[in-house]
């Protein structure tokens, strides 16, 4: 797990850090943390280098951390943010950016774990969720985060994954639905795509636009449902 720290006070950024350091060197956990004293420097990079977890100061020069934030969710979906704020008044989501959590300044450090705490055991949960499919070349366990979106293919079906890698099968598109739609990041938008939210780049009028660069016919009937879901889930906490 990758977790950028965001901060232009310096000594708050440090503070974090150590905090943050400590406790997973003390849980054994496998973390890489990047600390960013400026949003324009972590902005440089957030196209390239991909973290799991973005701990961002509302109020920095140049750009704020709700506007790097909602540059990082045109292209991410799936990771978590979590907004530093010294005004109370920022502490409530009122904004159009899906926020994992808020926290005053000076950051307490019980404050802090509990919330990097939850965010790390959701992620544990959802990597344990898979499905296992058997393919021409055998048999595979499938993440269910890895996938962004299952297409039906006349009597195939297709998985595609976040690694680009393409795995098709015989299950009965039907049968896969079933399965993913208990899942509340999976969303039927046509009879043949089914799709993975967090993956959704930009949704118009008549298409999905994924983070693969497919591009996804909408059910005509569904569009206003479907992009009511699609809003429902990104505001979720």
């Amino acid at each position: 797990m990758k977790i950028a720290v965001c901060d232009d006070d310096i000594a708050e950024l440090n503070n974090i850090c150590e905090i943050l350091n400590n406790y997973f060197e003390e849980k054994k956990y496998d973390i890489y943390i990047s600390k960013f004293g400026s949003s324009v420097e972590l902005a440089s990079i957030i196209q390239k280098e991909k973290f799991d977890i973005y701990i961002l100061d509302i109020v920095m020069p140049v750009l704020s951390g709700m506007n790097l934030a909602t540059e990082i969710r045109s292209f991410d979906k799936a990771s978590d943010i979590i907004f530093l704020t010294s005004s109370p008044e920022f502490a409530v989501e009122s904004y159009c950016v899906k926020a994992t959590d808020y926290i005053l300044k000076p950051v307490d450090k019980n404050r802090l774990l509990n919330s990097i705490n939850e965010i790390v055991e959701k992620r544990k949960y959802e990597q344990e969720k898979y499905v296992v499919i058997k393919s021409n070349i055998g048999v595979h366990k499938i993440m269910l985060s890895n996938i962004i979106c299952v297409e039906a293919q006349k009597h195939h079906v297709i998985y595609h994954l976040k690694n680009d890698e393409k795995i098709e099968c015989t299950d009965k598109f039907s049968n896969v639905c079933e399965f993913l739609l208990n899942n509340h990041e999976f969303i039927l938008v046509h009879r043949s795509f089914l799709v993975n939210m967090n993956y959704i780049r930009h949704i118009n009028a008549t298409d999905i636009y994924m983070q693969n660069s497919l591009i996804i016919p909408l059910a005509q009937r569904r569009v206003a449902d479907i992009k009511r879901h699609y809003l429902a889930f990104q505001m979720e906490d």
